[in-house]
């Protein structure tokens, strides 16, 4: 009798066990290598998707002004800290859907960008300028670095690094963290009205476009202290100019086998430059103003998007030929594509029909759709261990 009750209570604690772990596997248990967030910019949410699954599987609202928002993800990719417009820093939790922490801490924000060892969240203002740094655990403010301007393009380096531009005055401001107070090295000379910036993915070089000249600044990292190098100085040189509808994002700069793709401000074209010297090496004609030239991984092809009023379209470049060889009309305002870490698939935010579509990108067939509000950018956890992303 002992043992057959000693075996029945074997037999339920071992089905227990199955069904709670079936439970929490459902829930708490969920990987987070898979997920991804879309900004909703009309509502203020973030919509968490499931790329295996093709679908939303929550929202999380009360964002704030996410008109121009960014993310960026903790090394864990457990969570997305929201970058908003109205200066909100917010921490999203992907497994419980929840918002950990919100702070506002500025008027006007533009971005940010979080330490490669994923320690500090680093935040650049417009209003009242400068950069504030953030503990990502506590979400307490760690240092406040002002610089009079506005600051634009923050992007992390190795090293604890975070590197910034300054609208106003034309300068590269380096933040070093790795010590026990920050160290500010500051470059002169950029150029006038630099808009954006993006570093490489090696970490080495930081390249600002200018708005205010017909060229970009690169600096070498690797330089103690970079010295600014002016490159694709007057590409537009000889052509009328044309009205800017919308900036292009340098982050949407790809390396694409041995050369970089980039969007030409003001011009129906994306410029080719060599990885190495930095110099031009082609051009191609596209549909429209791109402004995100984004290269699948593997750096085969290029997806370009275009700003209003030809913001339907999508071009796909082949690389080494440079020649537009696939156009997709996916519908009103598209603006922003997001490859999977491998580049099977590519996600666009279709703004206006309020929707994702998901493309595969080797025959450009589409795949599904997700409904989303007023979608803008998406972001995918893999972000997580890619240097300026």
């Amino acid at each position: 009798m002992t043992r057959f009750v000693a075996g029945g209570l074997l037999f339920v604690t071992i089905c227990f066990t199955v069904w709670f772990n079936t439970v929490l596997a459902d829930t708490a248990l969920r990987a987070t290598g898979d997920l991804g967030v879309v900004i909703e910019r009309g509502s203020g949410s973030l919509l968490i998707v499931d790329q295996s699954e093709h679908a939303a599987i929550g929202r999380v609202k009360g964002l704030g002004d996410l008109s121009h928002a960014s993310v960026v993800f903790s090394p864990d990719q457990r969570f997305a800290f929201v970058f908003g417009r109205d200066g909100g820093l917010s921490k999203v939790d992907l497994l419980t859907q929840t918002i950990a922490a919100r702070v506002l801490q500025a008027g006007n924000a533009i971005g940010g960008a979080i330490s490669d060892d994923g320690a500090l969240v680093a935040v650049s203002n417009y209003e009242p300028g400068g950069v504030r740094v953030f503990d990502a655990g506590t979400m307490e403010m760690v240092a406040d670095i002002s610089t009079g301007s506005k600051t634009i393009g923050l992007v992390d380096a190795p090293g604890r690094l975070f590197v910034f531009t300054l609208w106003d005055a034309g300068e590269t401001w380096i933040a070093d963290f790795s010590g026990d107070q920050p160290q500010i090295t500051r470059i002169e000379g950029i150029g006038k009205n630099p808009y954006d910036a993006l570093i490489t993915a090696d970490g080495r070089h930081y390249i600002a476009g200018l708005f205010g000249e017909d060229g970009l600044t690169a600096l070498d990292l690797w330089q103690s202290p970079p010295i600014p190098k002016r490159i694709l100085a007057g590409y537009g040189r000889g052509q009328e100019p044309l009205p800017v509808y919308k900036m292009p994002h340098l982050e949407g700069w790809a390396l694409a086998g041995d050369r970089f793709v980039l969007p030409a401000v003001g011009h129906h074209e994306v410029l080719w430059i060599d990885a190495r010297s930095l110099e031009e090496a082609g051009r191609t004609k596209t549909h429209g103003q791109p402004v995100f030239a984004v290269a699948r991984p593997d750096g085969r092809q290029v997806w370009v998007n275009f700003a209003h009023p030809l913001n339907d379209t999508v071009q796909v470049i082949d690389t080494p030929s440079g020649e537009v060889i696939h156009t997709l009309q996916p519908g009103p305002a598209v603006l922003h594509m997001e490859f999977t870490p491998r580049g099977h698939e590519v996600w666009v935010s279709v703004r206006d029909a309020g929707r994702i579509d998901i493309y595969d990108t080797q025959n450009f067939e589409k795949l599904g759709e997700i409904a989303a509000e007023t979608p803008s950018g998406i972001f995918f956890t893999a972000r997580a261990h890619r240097t300026g992303l």
